[in-house]
């Protein structure tokens, strides 16, 4: 029988952030959400942990999943866990990262509306705190 905790957890997600590098400039894959919240914003791709699942591999399917995109090198960032960043309830995210060689075209997929490159210094309007931690990711490796 599983074991019951009866104090409230927060929910564990993943996000990926990939990045590519065409003519000198930097581009990061996003994924426009199809549901709420932030219906119709772009997002890092991610998604909930399964409970069978390591952090890493969740991540991987996650972007596979929205994106059709597949990443086999993805080193973990920061994780992210402020009160109130996600309207749901409780949730912290761990945010993996990898640079492709070049820019392969996503197939948009799951609960993604839409998969698309944008560049760094270009962000559409963005769900949760995910510019704020593309900013980071950028300040952190010196991109942009």
């Amino acid at each position: 029988m599983p074991y019951t905790y009866k104090y409230p957890r927060p929910a564990l997600t993943t996000d990926a952030l990939i990045t590519a590098q065409e003519k000198n400039e930097h581009f990061i894959l996003l994924i426009e959400r199809k549901f709420d919240p932030f219906k119709g914003y772009w997002a890092l791709p991610g998604g909930f942990v399964n409970m069978d699942e390591e952090l890493d591999k969740a991540c991987a399917r996650e972007l596979l999943e929205e994106t059709g995109v597949s990443v086999s090198d993805l080193k973990q960032f920061h994780s992210f866990g402020a009160i109130d960043r996600d309207p749901r309830g409780r949730t912290v995210s761990v945010v993996f990262w990898s640079t492709l060689n070049e820019i392969i075209d996503p197939a948009h997929g799951d609960d993604a509306a839409n998969a698309q490159w944008f560049p760094l210094n270009n962000l559409p309007p963005m769900a949760f705190d995910h510019k704020q931690i593309i900013e980071q990711f950028c300040q952190e490796k010196n991109i942009g």
